[in-house]
């Protein structure tokens, strides 16, 4: 039997990438999926890809990030196939730039499609199965969310995406702690992979392309056994936030405190600048760190490359 055999799954943003991937591992797992992306070309064509090889999926080219839009994948789950099990937030764009030249536009456009966008599948998802538990069925549904590196370390030059990045963290834990005592995880996702996204991103398109040979570290289907274990009835995880690229699979552990003053009445400003000035646990790092930053790019860069072979290796 398939992992998936019986369960209905959403992707969104599923018509090229990350999505696409998602999609034709949850259906050749045996999930139905309805395929969602702004391009009904685009949906169509994966769901042809689906069909051709045994599969079943239905294509939706819903608005995600309006509200009537995003009811209309959940309805279209129901109609189609009787009920939905399985929410995965994929859709996503990017208009660059540094805050100084950030557009009204920019930022509204960014943070709808990648906050707005999970928040509105996952009110009517949550309506669907709150409706599920209180007329007597069992739910084990799971909603997986698409964050990235981006929002939960930054990145100069997206202040629009790496906000709603941040955002969808904040979304997703918020969620999992509601939504338990229907039958609910969620999870979320930060993947490093090839996309469109990447593509469009100066200087990454070089770093992320195929090699001639021997492992692909960044291509997108590497992310999507990940999705399938946590789409699977069987799995337990929640409130969990993955970094994955490549064959390497790592938790973020969230934020913590470090401990600067303790005293007995109101501070004042005099007494916190003689206490915190050039306070260690508040200077920026020789490598850059920032006093908030748990991990520094030069971290990160490292743990990117620790997930791509060394040449030769297969």
């Amino acid at each position: 039997m398939a992992t998936l055999d019986g369960r209905t799954a959403i992707v969104t943003g599923a018509g090229a990438g990350l999505g696409r991937e998602h999609a034709l591992l949850l259906a050749a797992q045996g999930a139905a999926v309805v395929v969602n992306d702004v391009s009904a070309d685009a949906a169509q064509g994966v769901v042809d890809d689906i069909a051709a090889t045994g599969g079943t999926a239905v294509a939706c080219p819903a608005d995600v990030t309006s509200w009537e839009g995003a009811q209309s994948l959940i309805d279209t789950a129901v109609q189609t196939y009787g009920d939905l099990h399985v929410l995965v937030n994929n859709a996503g764009i990017v208009r660059d730039g540094m805050i100084v030249n950030l557009t009204e536009d920019a930022w509204d456009s960014v943070v709808g499609v990648h906050l707005k966008g999970h928040a509105a599948t996952i009110h009517w998802a949550a309506v669907h199965w709150r409706g599920q538990q209180k007329a007597g069925n069992t739910v084990t549904a799971s909603i997986i969310s698409t964050t990235s590196g981006a929002g939960i370390l930054n990145n100069p030059g997206q202040a629009n995406y790496s906000s709603a990045k941040a955002g969808i963290v904040a979304l997703t834990l918020v969620a999992a702690k509601e939504l338990g005592r229907y039958g609910v995880r969620a999870n979320a996702i930060a993947p490093l992979a090839r996309t469109q996204m990447t593509a469009a991103t100066p200087g990454l398109g070089d770093m992320f392309a195929a090699p001639e040979s021997g492992f692909d570290a960044w291509h997108p289907g590497n992310v999507s056994p990940l999705v399938g274990y946590l789409a699977s009835a069987d799995c337990a995880v929640t409130g969990a936030v993955f970094h994955v690229v490549g064959a390497q699979v790592a938790a973020f552990n969230g934020w913590t405190t470090t401990p600067l003053l303790e005293g007995d009445d109101r501070w004042s400003i005099d007494d916190l600048a003689a206490k915190l000035d050039g306070h260690p646990a508040l200077t920026i790092g020789d490598d850059g760190r920032l006093p908030a930053e748990g991990m520094s790019s030069h971290d990160f860069q490292q743990l990117m490359a620790a997930a791509v072979p060394s040449s030769g290796q297969a």
